[in-house]
Parts: C-alpha cells; structure tokens; sequence
C-alpha cells in the first residue's frame, strides 16, 4: 500500500542544445527550404533569354550594378535562407566552370524542387525522389552526348565558325546582343591566341576606359596597360620603340627613406658622407647593370624613382614602375622575358623582345602598349562606353563568351540553343518513364516536365504565348524527333523553328553541367530535413550584430 501510494519518479530534462537554439524539421521544413528556392528564382527569372530585362542592384556601400548575368544577381542578393543558399553555390560553380548558363542552372534547379513538393506533400520519401532524379540526370546527359554534333578542327574555316556561332549565341542575351558582330570576332580572335593546351582565361587582360563608343573598343596583339605613376624626368623618355629589348624586375630602383626610429652615430663628417655615398652607389649600381644589359625599356613592380627615371630618360631608355603583377605577367608571357629579383648577373639572355612598344593616348587615358610579340600567348582588350556600370556590364558578357568559347575549344561538341534541347530532352524522358515501373516513372516525368522551364521562360520574357509555343514544340518533338529534334524558340522571327540551321549553337558542356549541377543541388536540398540555428547566427542573418565578448 505504502508503494502504491508513492509518487511516481520525474524523469529529468535533457538539455542538448544551448538556451535559444531554433530547431526546424520534418516536411514543414522541407517545403519551406522548397519555397524559399523559389523565391530566389523568381528572383531573377525575368533575365533569362535575348528578351530578358537587367536588374538594378544597390548594395550596402550604395554601389550599383545593372545586369542580367545569373551569377552576378546572385551573388549581389546576399541570399541568407541557408537552404537557397544552394542555388547561388551552383551559379557560381556554373560560372567558374563554363561561364554561361547560370540563369538557366538556377531556373532548372527550383522548377524541378518546384515539380516534386507535390510528392513530398503527400508523403512520398524524398530518398525515392533523389534516386528518380539522378536516374533522369544519367538518361539526360547520355542523350545530349548522343545528340551532340561534333566540328573537325582541322577544316579551319568551319572551325572557326563554329567558335563564333557559340561566341554570338553566349551574346544573344547580354547587353552587347545589338553588337555581336562586332565583339564576336574580337573574342573568337582573343581565346585562339591563347595557348591552346592550357587556354589560360587570366592571360587574356580587359582594360576599362570610360568615353567613347562600344565600336571604339579594340583587340591589342600583345600587352597594353594603363600607365602608372611617374616621377620628373618621364616626359623626356622615348614613348615609341622598334624592336625593344624588354626587362621586368620585382626590384626599388629609389633611393631607401631613413626610417625614424634609425640611429647612425658617426664621428666625422667624412664618415656621414661615406654612407650617403654608399647609398647612391648602391643605385646606381642597379641602374648601370640595367643599361649594360642592353634594355630599352624597363618594367617593375616596385617603384622606380625619380633618379632612376631621370637616369634612364638621359640614356633613351623607357621606364615605369609599380607594374601590378597581372600585367607583369602578360609581358612575360608575350615577350619571353622572366621577372627578376636582382639585377646582378643580369645578361641579354633575361630580356624579351616585342616588334613595337608605344605609349598612346585612348580616351583619357594614356596606355602602354607592346605589339607584334613574338611568344604572344596573350591579348588585352579594350573596352570603351559611357557609363561606369555600363563597361562593368560589358566586361562581365564578355568573360562569358570568352568562357563559352573556351570550353568550344576543348569540347567540339555544339547543340542547339532556344530551348530545343530542352524540349528534346523532355520529350525522351517522357518516353522512357513509360517503360519504368513504381513511383520511379512519376519522377522522371516531373524532371521532363521541369526541363521545360527553360523553353517557357523565353517565351514569357519574350512576350510571345507560352501555351500555343510549348505546345508547337511538343507536338514536334513527338510527330518526327529526328527531323524536328532542333527546333526551339525562335526569338527574332517570333515563331518555333530549326535552331541548328540558324547558328544558334551552345557547347554541349553548357548544358551537361547545367543540368548535373542543378539536380545536385535539388537531392542536396531534399536531403535536409531539419535546420538547427543558435541565436547568435539568427541575429547575424536578421542584419544585426553579434553580442560583444568580454576582454581578455
């Protein structure tokens, strides 16, 4: 009786998590991380295609930025939702890796997280839906390995044709469409005088100069900056040569400042004269080692004072100091020559050589330009425009063709833009989930249905009706799929036509990495089903700042 009547034992509270911590999971929090990737894609979903509008982005310092580049939006966006942080991860890589296409990564990855909250809502297991996916992801990229149509590179003129059809289609929906022309032979132009082993993008240099026209702007065949500071005495030096011999020095060519805490005690005069003579001996050492050499022109990362300058202008010998490294860079690549640290030992054999060096005026600006350089592996280009975003804007289409056109050179593979392959790629899953069995056939209709997102969106952003052109597309694709396997949105003649036959070609690359990559970030995202966040990472995400610790 006494036993029955005792009190039962309290379990005691387990306390895991620290005071404050907020713990999501389960399906609510799934469709929520669905919900905020379609945020985000809505986002910037009206920039995609020749007809998609710019974005005008103001950040926390009020810099603006206009553009309709994905992987610029993206990041500019300052995406704090953890789980849609995702998407601006695989825009990037999209961009890293082939340059184009981050828009359509971005659209791909929520129109297929889009197709399947359905499924999760009712219940069906997420794990079920990333295995459908990356089956279909498989099929999809089998198919566009399939259909790719492959350029012989030894044909040169079909060769580079086919590198600017995937130049100016890259083009179509940036800001420099109205003049792809123009640019698509000076980028094409860029990349072929590259290394075509290793088509290193960093050693093709862009320079920006506010003024002028878009058509003002120019291919240099070699090396060409802007010129940096100089002292007295620069005005009397050459501004043009023939056949310079080039030397870059990571070398002070100035005479050393006292620092103020040094102390020289010295006895007699005689022995203070005796260390400013050493100091200008030291110099002028350097200098006369230079000029025995035989350079003409002399190129270092670290400043070249007012001594120097003025002793290489009374020698007819051309100067300049505080070079940044990526320009260094470039001249030796182009020139032959290699950076020294020392300029003991120094030999004609450690000097490059160009066909021309000049200085000249382009715009406001007076540039350094090496022309005609024997090892060139370089190029700079020089883009002109008015406003400060605008040339911003301009340099960015450009690294995205330049891109494209990389990826061209090292994959000869090409497919049709528009949307066809989307829509063709839709079309073969459609056809192949029927001859799945379970819940597996229901996915891969749901990612043949997301596919054509893309498609879609072009019209929309176009203005065209989305419903009469994706329904001319389907019934294409499935009347003849060898005959009509090309056919997309036509955008310029407002109607569904064959996109191979009018050139408007991408690097089949483009859109293996597209789709990999937006199914990676899909299974990723339908993997987390729970969210823990402590305070202090809630305050920093709502735009505040962290508690101050105590001193030490």
């Amino acid at each position: 009786m006494a036993a029955r009547g005792r009190m039962p034992m309290m379990q005691p509270q387990v306390i895991v998590l620290k005071e404050g911590t907020d713990t999501s999971q389960g399906v609510p929090q799934l469709l929520s991380n669905i919900s905020a990737c379609l945020a985000v894609c809505d986002t910037i979903r009206t920039t995609l295609g020749p007809r998609g509008m710019d974005k005008l982005i103001v950040d926390g310092q009020r810099r603006v930025t206009i553009s309709n580049d994905g992987a610029t939006i993206m990041k500019l966006l300052e995406v704090v939702q953890p789980a849609a942080r995702t998407l601006v991860d695989i825009a990037r890589a999209q961009d890293a890796e082939v340059g184009d296409g981050t828009t359509s990564v971005v659209l791909l990855a929520g129109e297929l997280l889009k197709e399947v909250r359905e499924f999760v809502e009712e219940g069906v297991s997420t794990q079920v839906i990333v295995k459908g996916f990356r089956r279909a992801a498989e099929m999809s990229i089998a198919r566009i390995r399939e259909l790719a149509v492959s350029v012989d590179r030894a044909d040169g003129a079909e060769y580079r044709s086919l590198l600017e059809k995937c130049a100016a289609t890259s083009m179509n929906s940036k800001l420099i469409g109205s003049q792809k022309e123009f640019f698509t032979q000076m980028v094409v132009d860029a990349v072929l005088r590259l290394d075509q082993e290793e088509l290193d993008e960093n050693m093709i240099g862009i320079k920006k100069i506010a003024g002028g026209a878009m058509q003002d702007s120019l291919l240099v065949d070699g090396v060409a900056f802007k010129k940096s500071f100089s002292y007295a005495g620069f005005e009397q030096q050459p501004k043009s040569l023939d056949a310079p011999r080039i030397v870059c020095l990571n070398v002070e060519l100035e005479l050393k400042a006292e620092k103020d805490n040094a102390e020289v005690r010295v006895d007699r005069v005689s022995e203070y004269q005796a260390v400013v003579d050493a100091e200008w001996k030291i110099i002028f050492d350097k200098l006369d080692q230079i000029v025995a050499a035989g350079a003409t022109v002399v190129l270092s990362r670290l400043p070249i004072g007012d001594l120097a300058t003025q002793y290489f202008a009374d020698r007819n010998i051309f100067c300049a100091g505080r070079v940044t490294k990526d320009d260094i860079d470039r001249v030796c690549e182009a020139t032959g020559c290699r950076v020294q640290s020392t300029t003991s030992g120094l030999a004609a054999a450690h000097l490059g050589t160009c066909e021309r060096f000049e200085e000249r005026q382009i715009g406001g600006q007076r540039f350094n330009l090496f022309r005609g350089c024997p090892q060139a592996k370089t190029c700079t280009i020089v883009l002109r425009g008015g406003a400060e975003q605008f040339i911003d804007e301009v340099e960015r289409s450009l690294h995205d063709s330049i891109m494209v056109v990389r990826r061209a050179v090292k994959n000869q593979s090409v497919v049709a833009g528009g949307g066809a392959i989307e829509m063709e790629l839709s079309r073969y899953l459609r056809d192949a989930a029927r001859q799945i069995e379970g819940k597996q056939q229901l996915i891969v209709t749901a990612v043949a249905k997301a596919l054509e997102v893309i498609p879609r969106q072009l019209c929309e952003n176009a203005g065209f009706d989305t419903t009469d052109f994706i329904t001319q597309l389907r019934a294409r694709h499935a009347q003849d799929p060898d005959r009509f396997r090309w056919h997309g949105v036509d955008i310029e003649a407002e109607a569904v036509a064959d996109l191979f036959a009018k050139f408007v070609w991408e690097p089949a690359l483009v859109k293996i990495n597209a789709i990999s990559s937006a199914v990676e970030a899909a299974c990723l995202i339908l993997s987390v089903d729970e969210t823990v966040s402590n305070q202090q990472s809630q305050d920093m995400m709502a735009g505040g700042q962290p508690m101050p610790g105590r001193g030490r």
